[in-house]
C-alpha cells in the first residue's frame, strides 16, 4: 500500500487468499463492487469500506495476442475511470474517498519485467484516464521492447501498443513519447526517488522497486498534429525502474 508520505507492505500466509469473484485477503475482500479493508498490524491499521460504480473496462485484453503466450508478467486492466464512495481509517486518519476517481489494473506471474516504466493519472480536468507502458519483454529466448498504452477519453478508447505498431520513441526517467500511426503521446514529469515496494522476482518477493503515487505529470496527445489532450495532472502515479 502506497500514501504520499510512505509505503506499508503486509505479508499474509497463502492460506489467508481465496479467489473468486470476490477475492479474500484475510479479512478484507476485493471486487468489482468496491473494497473491505479490515488490517491491523503494529505498523498499520486500516479499517473502513470504498464502493464503485461506473467502471469502464477495455474493449480487449490489453496483452493483445501476447495473452495466447507464455510470459512472465500478465498485465490486465479491470476499469480505466468509475466513481467512488466510501471511507477508510488509516492510523486513525479518516479518508474520504466519496466523489473520487477510480482506476483498476492487475499483474500476475513469477517476475516484473527487468526493466519497466509505467505511469497512470485520472486526475484531469474532463473525463479521462491514461495508463502507459514500456518495459523490456523477454519472449522464447530473444528479449524486446514492448508498450502497452490506453488513452481513455470523452467514452472513447485509444490503444497504443506492440502488437499495433507502436514506436516508442523515447523512454527516460522523466518522459515517455510514442506514435502510432496518426496517433502521438507525450507524458513528461519530474517525479523522482519514490517509495519503496517489493516485487516479484523468479516467484519470490525479493526485488525492491520505487513508485511515486502522486507526482505532477503532463499529457499530450494527438491525432495529426491535432490536439486531443494536453493537461497537467497533480496526482499521476509513476516508476521508472531501468
Amino acid at each position: 500500500m502506497l500514501t504520499e508520505s510512505r509505503s506499508y507492505y503486509i505479508e499474509y500466509p497463502l492460506s489467508e487468499y481465496h479467489k473468486g469473484d470476490i477475492i479474500r485477503v484475510g479479512a478484507s475482500t476485493f471486487s468489482q463492487c468496491g473494497i473491505t479493508l479490515d488490517i491491523r498490524r503494529p505498523e498499520i491499521t486500516l479499517i473502513g469500506e470504498i464502493d464503485y460504480s461506473g467502471l469502464t473496462p477495455i474493449r480487449s485484453d490489453i496483452m493483445g495476442p501476447f495473452k495466447f503466450f507464455p510470459m512472465e508478467c500478465r498485465h490486465a486492466i479491470i476499469s480505466m475511470r468509475h466513481a467512488l464512495s466510501g471511507v477508510l481509517t488509516l492510523n486513525g486518519d479518516e479518508l474520504d474517498f466519496t466523489g473520487g476517481v477510480g482506476y483498476i489494473e492487475s499483474d500476475s506471474g513469477r517476475s516484473f519485467p527487468s526493466g519497466y516504466a509505467w505511469v497512470h493519472s485520472g486526475d484531469f480536468a474532463r473525463e479521462c484516464s491514461v495508463m502507459a507502458s514500456v518495459a523490456r519483454i523477454p519472449f522464447y529466448g530473444l528479449r524486446f521492447w514492448g508498450c502497452i498504452c490506453v488513452v481513455w477519453l470523452n467514452g472513447r478508447e485509444y490503444r497504443l501498443a506492440t502488437y499495433r505498431g507502436v514506436k516508442i520513441l523515447r523512454c527516460e526517467p522523466d518522459c515517455i513519447e510514442l506514435k502510432q500511426g496518426k496517433y502521438r503521446l507525450e507524458i513528461t514529469t519530474s517525479a523522482h526517488g519514490g517509495h519503496k515496494l517489493p516485487a516479484p522476482r523468479s516467484g519470490k518477493m525479493s526485488r525492491l522497486i520505487r513508485e511515486s503515487i502522486s507526482v505532477p505529470a503532463r499529457f499530450i496527445f494527438t491525432e495529426k498534429n491535432r490536439s486531443l489532450l494536453d493537461e497537467k495532472s497533480k496526482h499521476a502515479s509513476y516508476e521508472y525502474e531501468m
